[in-house]
């Protein structure tokens, strides 16, 4: 399996229709119909539902638009590592993170360093936690942002100095919205839109007590953006972290931590025995810096 024919079908997985990738790619439609074909054969699979309009896939095309989209970039990061300059510090560094105020520390890092070597360009993906630690185990990012409580015995890894705060994001019209806290008395009753990580569960779990069974779960995120838009809408309260969704000025949401109070701490990691870009190395030599001076107490030195 070459990598032109791994462009060649996603070029025709975003187009949809052969004629359509072919003038995107600048080829022949029965070249590429017949490296399509080809792919097939190779693989013993059937990877196109072939319409009159337009083309779909097959769950193996869906897989192997995955890993095809994995393979490329790994390729690309493989490349950009081996092209930068040997006199400067130039090249990108990967970083994947969920959602969290955590990251204001990773930017501080990022710009100082940034400022003394302006060629390096930084890559965010952003997702939970099964997401980040599948592109760090396959190498797609150099550094892992993780929300605790998590395992990260396979990695090495150091611990941010912060924290973020559970608590309900809800409607500043809402009853709930009168207290300064949450209990979890309160929650009983509720339309509740809930984190779908089963660590995250574990821990409201705990804090809740023997009510957890019986809260009202209507919807299940993954990022919080779009969950935040269905408390919005007037549809349940979120379960989430402080300072993720902003709630000043005129939006019309607001966050009422959880009482008794339930902090989380937060984790950078990497593949152990990683051999890390000159970019990605120096970037971690900047966050180690930024994480001492912020628990010295300072701002950070500026080099």
């Amino acid at each position: 399996m070459e990598l032109r024919t791994l462009r060649y079908f996603l070029a025709v997985t975003r187009e949809e229709t052969i004629s359509g990738a072919a003038e995107a790619l600048h080829v022949t439609q029965p070249t590429l119909s017949r490296q399509m074909m080809e792919l097939e054969g190779e693989l013993g699979k059937t990877l196109f539902l072939r319409g009159k309009r337009k083309i779909s896939l097959t769950e193996e095309g869906l897989f192997l638009r995955k890993r095809a989209q994995e393979i490329l970039a790994l390729v690309e990061k493989t490349e950009s590592e081996f092209s930068a300059s040997n006199t400067t510090i130039s090249g990108d560094v990967h970083i994947g993170c969920g959602e969290t105020d955590a990251m204001r520390l990773i930017a501080r890092a990022a710009r100082k360093l940034r400022e003394a070597h302006p060629h390096i360009l930084y890559h965010l993906f952003s997702g939970n936690a099964g997401d980040v630690r599948e592109r760090l185990d396959k190498g797609l990012v150099d550094f892992g942002i993780f929300i605790e409580p998590v395992d990260l015995s396979r990695y090495d890894f150091i611990k941010l100095p912060v924290t973020d705060i559970w608590g309900v994001l809800m409607r500043k019209d809402s009853p709930l919205a009168a207290n300064t806290t949450v209990k979890p008395k309160d929650l009983r009753g509720l339309p509740l839109i809930f984190s779908r990580q089963s660590m995250v569960k574990n821990e409201i779990s705990g804090w809740m007590g023997d009510g957890f069974n019986e809260l009202n779960i209507i919807a299940q995120y993954n990022l919080l953006y779009n969950a935040a838009l269905m408390v919005e809408e007037g549809m349940g309260y979120a379960l989430c972290l402080d300072r993720i969704i902003s709630t000043s000025g005129d939006s019309p949401l607001c966050f009422r931590p959880l009482e008794p109070r339930l902090e989380v701490g937060l984790d950078i990691a990497w593949k152990k025995y990683q051999v890390f870009s000159k970019a990605a190395e120096k970037f971690l030599e900047y966050l180690q810096r930024e994480i001492a001076d912020s628990q010295k107490g300072g701002r950070g030195a500026e080099e």
